[in-house]
């Protein structure tokens, strides 16, 4: 099955809830309100703790195998190596070395209460684990949101994953969501980050802690950001500039770039064409870009590419549009849209060739 969500036989459930709606896979636990980050680790099956347990072998007495194979076997201890453990089922999680620095799930949910003091105002909307609950998610609501022109508005959320099986780093995102049409707006802006990642060593909670500082996370980065998209949604592009932009924004290599400097149109793939027809489609026809603050607009430009993958995309599941918005192509190309919406805001279309 695509979700991979923990199943936990002790309560019958899967570990993951949402508030007021299903999620795609639709399981796990719906909760009508936010609940605190208590709450939400109860609602989704979190309330369990990872230990670092020692990792032994067998060693075989060949002797007494002869005589009984019960006793035949004895333990060796595997130096600087230990498992992890949950300690409600004693499930087996992974193996790691002696530096590997576990991070409790409850710390994962102390990193959002620290943003805003104690968790007042911090909504939680959904939280699960996966696999044998090896590995963690949690996303947030921040409780103020962005405005663009009148009504278009942005909600700012904080994702978060960990693992407790030696693979991967703590992951900490800022996702912007525009409401309308759901895009998920997290790319990176001057100097601050859209996301952090932190080794599970000796500092590892340490930086979680800290992550927010780290990341920008304040209401002066919101702040910013209602500043930017407001400045380019007074920015006007043309068809073809936004057509040019997509085609820029969705190359998947430099070589692509370079045909299209050349004009030789005819040297790119279907595949690559048919992804740049499909949201040019969607940035001149679909309603969210007919709004006063997109149509025509570098706003909805950088929208375009944001929302093809969120609303025009086909992915293999929930889990790989997930993995692709947060941390793979999808982002990877709305952090280029963003850097060339950024660089036509502040030279024009000559300054990328758009012409």
């Amino acid at each position: 099955m695509g979700h991979h969500l923990n199943y936990n036989e002790q309560t019958g459930k899967h570990s993951f809830f949402s508030v007021k709606e299903k999620a795609w896979h639709g399981l796990g636990q719906i909760v009508a309100d936010h609940p605190t980050s208590a709450e939400a680790m109860r609602f989704a099956g979190l309330d369990y703790q990872v230990e670092k347990r020692p990792l032994f072998t067998n060693e075989l007495n060949n002797e007494l195998n002869e005589i009984n194979p019960d006793f035949a076997l004895s333990k060796i201890a595997v130096p600087n190596y230990y498992a992890t453990v949950r300690n409600d089922n004693n499930s087996v999680l992974g193996v790691v070395g002696k530096d590997y620095e576990v991070v409790q799930n409850a710390d994962a949910f102390q990193f959002f209460d620290a943003i805003v003091g104690g968790g007042e105002g911090i909504k939680y909307e959904t939280a699960g684990a996966l696999g044998k609950g090896e590995r963690i998610f949690i996303t947030a609501k921040l409780p103020d949101h962005i405005q663009v022109g009148k009504q278009d508005l942005i909600e700012q959320y904080l994702f978060l994953t960990t693992s407790h099986d030696g693979f991967g780093s703590i992951t900490a995102a800022f996702t912007p969501v525009r409401v309308v049409c759901q895009n998920t707006l997290n790319a990176a802006m001057r100097n601050q980050s859209a996301g952090i990642k932190i080794r599970h060593t000796a500092s590892a909670n340490d930086r979680l802690k800290q992550a927010h500082t780290l990341m920008g996370i304040s209401h002066k980065a919101g702040e910013e950001l209602q500043e930017l998209f407001n400045y380019w949604s007074r920015v006007r592009i043309t068809d073809k500039q936004v057509k040019k932009l997509i085609q820029v924004a969705m190359a998947p290599n430099k070589e692509v770039i370079h045909n299209l400097e050349l004009g030789l149109l005819d040297k790119l793939s279907t595949t690559y064409t048919n992804i740049v027809d499909s949201a040019f489609t969607y940035a001149m026809g679909d309603p969210t870009q007919q709004m006063e603050t997109t149509a025509g607009t570098l706003f909805g430009a950088y929208n375009a590419i944001t929302g093809y993958y969120q609303n025009v995309r086909k992915f293999k599941d929930g889990d790989a549009k997930l993995k692709s918005i947060m941390d793979g192509t999808a982002k990877q190309r709305a952090q280029v849209a963003f850097d060339l919406c950024t660089s036509f805001a502040r030279n024009g279309a000559d300054a990328l060739n758009l012409n």
